[in-house]
């Protein structure tokens, strides 16, 4: 029997491994175009994910994290933040502790498997569509995250979370849903 702390695990090396394919599938010349989320480049996608997790951790860690900056190797400073995050989550103590987030207070596990894979996942079709990549999300996790967000909806809606969703094309499939509940224009 897998324990939920594995399937969290799990969960969070599928997103974090799309995410990072398309990292490093990004073509030098493509981070500086327009991402789908409003004056936002490809690669400041690439920086708010880097530092929201970074600063996750640091606020488990208490250790700052390293800036991002133009210099920074983002798909090794990615590779980092996931083996720190894994690290993290194999610790029942570490990813038992409380830190403060966009939806209240909750543990570094529930934050990852609540959060975490939304955000991935969201940011991974964002920096796709940004670059032209592949924008194909993998459905298992588009289900589960759909899932988990339809009953937090108007939450979601908050300043600084994700805007208005938008009616999905008919016949839309279920990432095209998901995107469009997030409201992003696909």
């Amino acid at each position: 029997m897998i324990s939920v702390m594995s399937q969290v695990i799990e969960q969070f090396h599928r997103v974090a491994d799309g995410f990072a394919a398309r990292i490093e599938a990004t073509p030098v010349d493509a981070w500086t175009t327009p991402s789908p989320c409003p004056g936002w480049t490809a690669r400041e996608v690439v920086e708010h994910v880097v530092g929201g997790i970074a600063g996750v951790m640091a606020s488990i860690t208490g250790r700052t994290p390293e800036p991002v900056t133009a210099q920074t190797d983002l798909a090794a400073t990615w590779r980092e933040l996931e083996q720190a995050v894994t690290a993290a989550l194999s610790d029942p103590e570490t990813a038992g502790r409380t830190i403060q987030g966009p939806l209240g207070e909750m543990t570094l596990e529930q934050a990852v498997a609540r959060l975490g894979t939304v955000e991935l996942l969201v940011h991974t079709w964002d920096l796709a569509r940004a670059v032209g990549g592949d924008e194909r999300l993998d459905p298992d996790l588009v289900r589960s995250a759909f899932e988990a967000l339809r009953p937090l909806d108007s939450m979601l809606r908050t300043p600084r979370a994700f805007g208005p969703k938008l009616e999905p094309p008919e016949g839309a499939d279920e990432q095209t849903e998901f995107l469009c509940f997030l409201g992003r224009r696909v």
